[in-house]
C-alpha cells in the first residue's frame, strides 16, 4: 500500500517556504505559455495588477483636514491640523522686500526653511506583528515620514501663498475687518504689508493596518487630507495686536494631483546574484512580497494637466531596474494615476 504523500495547505506552505510559493505561482505551467496568461501571485493578483484604492475623506471632526486611504489590507487614516506661527518666531526669518519677484524655487525654499509642512507618521500598535507597544519610532516609520516630507515640498503642490498671513489685505484683494469683508483701494500711498505669519501644517498619518506598499498609501492619504483642508481666515486684530481667526474657513489651494506608484523585483534565486535567472516586476507589492524582494522602485507622476509629468524617482536596493525598464513604468503609473484619481473624485 502506498503511503500517502505529504502535503500541506497554501497557507502553511506559504508560511514555510514563502520565496520557493511565491515562485511556484508565479511560474508559467508549461514553457509554452506566456507569463501574462499564467502568471499570479500569491494574492491572486497578476504581476502588475494593483489592489483597488479607496478614499474618504472629512472623517475627523476636530481637524481642518482629514482621509482614510484602504488599499486592500493596508489602511491609513490622515489628519491635517493648521497652527499660526509668528514671524517673531522664526529664528532664521528674513523679511522679503517684494514677493511678486519669486520663483518656483524660491516657494519651494521657504516651504522648506521654515517647516510649513511637517509630516509624522506612527505604526500603530497591532497593525502588523512586527510593530510592538511601547518602543521608540521604528526607521520604517522616520524614513517615510522624511520621504513624504521631501516630496511634500519638492513637488511644490502646497502653495506657500495660501500659508501666508498678512497685516493688511493685498492691492486688489478683500480683507476681512470685523464681520465684514471690505475691498483694499489701490493706493500708490499706502504702506507696504507686513507678513505677520505663517499657516503650519502638521500632517499626521496613523497606519491602522499594514500589509506592505506604505508609500503609497500615505502618500495617498495625504494628498486627500490636504485637498480636504480648509483654514479660517485670519486677520489683524489692533485692539489685542494679535492675529485672531474668524470662523469663516477658506479651501486650501492644492496645485495639482500627484500619484505614487511603487513596484518590487522579485528574483527567481533566493539568494542569487541580480541578474541570475528570471525576474518579475511586482506593483504595489504587499507584505510577504516586500520581505521576498530586494529593490522598489517608487514613481510619482501628476496627469491632472493633460499631459504627464513625473514628480519624483526613487529607487531602493538592486541593480534590475535600468533605464529602459524606468521608461516602459511610466505606463503603469499613468494607470494608477487614472484608478487613484477616480477614486478622490
Amino acid at each position: 500500500m502506498a503511503q500517502p504523500a505529504l502535503t500541506f495547505p497554501r497557507p502553511v506552505f506559504a508560511k514555510l517556504s514563502p520565496h520557493p510559493f511565491l515562485l511556484r505561482c508565479l511560474t508559467p505551467k508549461s514553457s509554452s505559455d506566456s507569463e501574462t496568461e499564467t502568471s499570479s501571485r500569491t494574492n491572486g493578483r497578476a504581476p502588475r495588477e494593483a489592489r483597488s484604492v479607496h478614499i474618504h475623506t472629512s472623517s475627523l471632526t476636530h481637524a481642518n483636514g482629514s482621509a482614510v486611504v484602504r488599499t486592500g489590507n493596508t489602511t491609513v487614516i490622515c489628519g491635517i491640523r493648521a497652527e499660526v506661527l509668528p514671524v517673531s518666531q522664526i529664528p532664521q526669518y528674513r523679511p522679503r522686500a517684494a514677493f511678486e519677484e519669486e520663483t518656483e524655487v524660491s516657494k519651494k525654499a521657504e516651504l522648506k526653511n521654515y517647516d510649513l509642512v511637517v509630516p509624522n507618521i506612527e505604526l500603530a500598535t497591532g497593525c502588523a506583528p512586527q510593530f510592538l507597544p511601547g518602543v521608540p519610532p521604528t526607521a520604517l516609520a522616520q524614513t517615510l515620514s522624511s520621504r513624504l516630507y521631501s516630496l511634500l515640498v519638492g513637488s511644490g503642490m502646497v502653495q506657500v501663498e495660501d500659508l501666508r498671513i498678512w497685516k493688511k489685505g493685498r492691492e486688489g484683494k478683500k480683507v476681512e475687518e470685523g464681520e465684514m469683508d471690505v475691498d483694499v483701494e489701490e493706493d500708490g500711498d499706502e504702506e507696504e504689508e507686513d507678513l505677520l505669519g505663517y499657516w503650519v501644517l502638521y500632517v499626521d498619518l496613523l497606519f491602522v493596518s499594514f500589509d506592505g506598499n506604505p508609500f503609497d498609501a500615505a502618500w495617498t492619504a495625504a494628498v486627500a487630507a490636504l485637498r480636504d483642508t480648509k483654514l479660517p481666515v485670519a486677520r489683524w486684530d489692533a485692539d489685542r495686536e494679535a492675529v485672531v481667526c474668524s470662523r469663516e474657513m477658506k479651501q486650501l489651494g492644492v496645485k495639482g494631483l500627484p500619484v505614487a506608484c511603487s513596484a518590487a523585483v522579485f528574483l527567481e534565486k533566493e539568494y542569487g546574484e541580480p541578474g541570475e535567472g528570471k525576474h518579475w516586476i511586482l506593483l504595489d507589492p504587499d507584505r510577504l512580497e516586500e520581505t521576498l524582494c530586494r529593490e522598489v522602485v517608487t514613481m510619482v507622476v501628476d496627469c491632472s494637466g493633460g499631459e504627464t509629468r513625473i514628480r519624483a524617482i526613487e529607487k531602493q536596493g538592486g541593480t534590475l531596474i535600468s533605464r529602459e525598464l524606468i521608461r516602459g513604468f511610466v505606463g503603469v503609473a499613468e494607470q494608477r494615476w487614472k484608478e487613484v484619481s477616480k477614486a478622490m473624485k
